[in-house]
């Protein structure tokens, strides 16, 4: 073999080397992605169904419910403060506009951020409504 095709099976070799590497690096970052997002919506999942459960009247609770709020996670992930400190939950209750006193609107967010600095978020939206689905069930749960 001449050196000129040992440099130009090296630089393939290099070339392909390199690609390799920035594909797993890629797909290493969309697994975090996924990863993140299937947190975050388990997160939303869980927190609606906490909302489910509760009466008419303490999900109207103008001090604890009503209005925006930082749902403290450290309660959800008492075992992994890690992901307690990762994932942001907040919380919006708020009379729907069309009947007051009937219904309010629910908005779920959470973020986190990637290890390389991205941003995240994914929401939820829901209506509980007075005497809905939602208060039949908590009436045969008991009080």
């Amino acid at each position: 073999m001449t050196i000129a095709e040992v440099i130009i099976a090296s630089c393939v070799m290099a070339f392909a080397i390199t690609t390799s590497i920035t594909v797993m690096q890629s797909g290493f970052n969309t697994i975090e992605t996924a990863r993140g997002n299937t947190l975050a919506s388990q997160i939303l999942q869980s927190e609606i169904e906490r909302i489910r459960l509760m009466s008419w009247a303490k999900v109207t609770d103008a001090d604890t419910m009503m209005g925006e709020h930082k749902v403290d996670l450290k309660e959800v992930f008492a075992t992994n403060s890690e992901l307690a400190s990762k994932y942001t939950l907040v919380r919006t209750v708020k009379e729907d506009g069309t009947r007051a006193g009937e219904a309010v609107d629910i908005y779920l967010q959470v973020q986190w951020s990637t290890y390389d600095g991205r941003q995240h978020n994914r929401s939820f939206q829901t209506k509980y409504v007075k005497n809905g689905l939602y208060d039949y069930y908590y009436s045969l749960a008991g009080p």
